[in-house]
Order: C-alpha cells, then structure tokens, then sequence
C-alpha cells in the first residue's frame, strides 16, 4: 500500500486555520461512488506518523479496510450498536435538545439526522481506518487515570493528524466508536490481535460531496475557558 516515489495528491488551497475550523464529522455528505486510492491513504498516514506518542513508544498499528464485504459487515455490526446508542442518555439525539442556546439546539439536531445516515451508510465508504494501539485499558493493570490517558494520547493525535491530512486532500471523515461494541468480532475478522491490541476507533473515510465547509457553531470559548484557576 505504499505511494509511488515522490507521488503527491492534489491538495485543497487551505490555510491552516481553515484546515483546523473546517474540519468536519463528514457524514451526508461523503461520496460513496468515488474510489479512494490506497497511495492517498498512505500518504495520509506518512504525516499521521509525526505525531507524538507517550515515550516515544510509538505502538500503533493502522488497519486500513477497503474489502466490499468486510465494510458491509463492519457496516451492519456499527448499525447494531448505533441502535442501542440511540436510547442512551448520552446518545447525541439528547445531548442539547433542551438548551436554551437554540443555536447550539439547531447545530445538534443537524448532528443527529447526519448520524442516522451514517449508521445507515457506514458501510459504503470506499475506506475505512481503524486506529489501534498496543495494550488494553481494559485490564486491571491499565484500567486506571494514568494508564487510560497514556494509551489515547498515544493513538488519538496520530488519528486527528490523519483527519487533517485527509481534509487538505478533500476527503471527509467521521471519529466513531459504536463498533467497539463488538471489538472482539471484528479483531477476528481483520485479523487484529485482541489481546495485545485495542482498536481506538472506526473513521470511514470517502471524498466529499463539495470541499466547501464551514466552522461549526460554538458557544464562546468564555464559557469553558479557565485561567489559573476553575
């Protein structure tokens, strides 16, 4: 899956702070039709490398899946569990849907209505990303503050790095992890070790519908900001 020799993709005339406001949970409007090429996805994740990881451990594995059959089952596993997702008190169908900021109300109901499609469509992308880092946060010997927070800062910028990367090619990505529900099966069926490796998270990955994105709406950073003290 390696990029032809001095191969470059044509990028998106971003500026940087374009890039970090612009880059969305892309769902509705993915491209399912257009094919990803792998020297892309590669040349992604050449840059998602420089990333940092705790003690330099660098402890990732990237499992890139683009095999039709294999994104429909992960598809039909992710749908399984976005239903049970649905009714949580902290399903993103809730979260908000009583503020009195009736910006933040309208930008999350939006959110909503692109997660269903997602759930119903995930298996379509041309691509998907599964990030994995060595180690499980699910043992006794890691299932504590100090152990969690290492492992995910260990995986997590290396995945946002890809998701920028991806961007500034015209790709949309989406950070989900409703698949975890049944990380066991799909270790089994992409041959990931389960028990040296947890998967972080599942990015379906297609380009986009339009490169045209706008910042989301926020509240004013005031309202989470703290300097030198809560």
């Amino acid at each position: 899956m390696a990029a032809a020799p001095n191969e470059t993709h044509e990028q998106l005339n971003l500026s940087n702070n374009e890039l970090l406001s612009t880059t969305r949970a892309v769902r509705k409007r993915l491209d399912f039709e257009r094919p990803v090429p792998d020297s892309v996805l590669t040349e992604c994740l050449e840059l998602a490398v420089q990333a940092p990881t705790g003690s330099n451990a660098q402890g990732w594995q990237f499992v890139f899946v683009t095999d039709a059959q294999k994104r429909q089952r992960i598809g039909e596993l992710y749908a399984q569990a976005f239903s049970l997702y649905r009714d949580m008190p902290v399903a993103i169908h809730k979260l908000h849907m009583s503020s009195q900021d009736n910006q933040l109300t309208a930008s999350q109901t939006r959110s909503a209505s692109s997660a269903d499609f997602l759930a119903d469509n995930i298996g379509r992308a041309p691509a998907m990303l599964i990030p994995c880092i060595a180690g499980r946060t699910d043992q006794p010997e890691t299932n504590n503050l100090l152990g969690q927070a290492s492992t995910f800062g260990s995986i997590i910028p290396a995945a946002w790095s890809f998701m920028l990367a991806a961007r500034s090619r015209g790709l949309g990505t989406a950070w989900t992890t409703l698949h975890l529900m049944h990380e066991q099966e799909i270790a089994e069926l992409l041959g990931i070790p389960y028990a040296e490796f947890q998967q972080v998270a599942l990015i379906p990955i297609a380009y986009t519908r339009g490169t045209e994105f706008k910042p989301a709406y926020r509240p004013p950073v005031s309202t989470v900001m703290h300097i030198n003290s809560w």
